[in-house]
């Protein structure tokens, strides 16, 4: 049994790992007892002697971020930096969790570990910064990216999902307007959690993205999850990320690729299609 300090704990990533964690010791303090930010991370490793810390927390509204860039840095790459050093001074792996917003976006084909960032956003860039200070700090890390997390716990800054939020339009039969230009690999938070026990217990550091198979728009993404739910017949219209007329230049394609668990004799997360059809059933119960 490992000892896991795991900061974010209470978000939908942080949950599911709690979840999928319970054979491990772990400890998650909430977000009034350290913010990572304001908190020193030496104060919570002295506490005990852990053997793996996960970095859960970040500042991830992509428009606030870009408005208040300095916000996103003390969050995503200066408290992450303070973290990732303090756990190699002690020994201990430590663990962030990055983002496919680190990518330009303009790919064609999925984005492997090994491609070249090149992020067009505050929130990519600090993300990134925070990558390149946890490299820094030594070899037992782990750099975990993502892409459009879902799961059945609203982020904390919002109090829902997306799907959540637009399942709920078409349960009061309300139109639903979703980006049908804009490409991203789903990933079902329960299966990131999953995977990423599978990199703790075979201390593969390095970086590597967790997503379920495939990549789908999100306006292919929400149409399925309305058909699966029984709302076929739900108003969805498609639209542009042009028409929000948002400045922020979101990657238009950032699905990833998985490329480092088969060789670890991790199995390959499910398809997207198939998670759904999990977080429906689990929504539902």
């Amino acid at each position: 049994m490992r000892r896991i300090l795991l900061v974010g704990g209470s978000g939908q990533l942080g949950t599911a790992l709690r979840a999928e964690l319970s054979g491990e010791d772990v400890v998650a303090p909430p977000h009034v007892a350290f913010d990572i930010v304001a908190g020193d991370p030496a104060v919570l490793l002295d506490a005990a002697p852990y053997d793996v810390a996960i970095n859960c927390a970040a500042f991830h509204n992509v428009d606030t971020c870009e408005r208040e860039p300095g916000k996103a840095f003390a969050a995503n790459a200066l408290a992450v930096d303070r973290f990732a050093r303090a756990c190699a001074a002690r020994d201990i792996a430590f663990m962030t969790i990055s983002t496919d917003y680190v990518f330009a976006g303009t790919a064609t084909q999925p984005y492997t570990e090994a491609d070249a960032p090149g992020p067009r956003t505050a929130y990519g860039v600090s993300k990134l910064a925070g990558e390149l200070l946890t490299r820094r700090s030594g070899p037992k890390h782990f750099i975990v990216r993502s892409s459009g997390v879902f799961g059945n716990v609203g982020k904390s800054n919002k109090g829902y999902t997306l799907i959540d939020k637009v399942l709920g339009q078409a349960e009061r039969g309300e139109p639903t307007r979703m980006v049908a230009d804009m490409t991203f690999s789903p990933t079902y938070a329960p299966h990131f959690a999953r995977a990423v026990h599978a990199l703790i217990e075979a201390r593969a550091y390095g970086t590597h993205h967790i997503t379920n198979a495939g990549e789908c728009t999100w306006f292919e993404f929400v149409r399925a999850a309305f058909s699966k739910a029984g709302f076929a017949d739900a108003q969805l219209e498609p639209i542009t990320y042009a028409s929000f007329n948002n400045a922020v230049q979101r990657p238009m394609y950032s699905a990833l690729a998985n490329t480092t668990l088969a060789p670890l004799g991790i199995a390959a997360l499910p398809g997207w299609d198939a998670a759904l059809d999990e977080f429906l059933e689990a929504r539902c119960s």
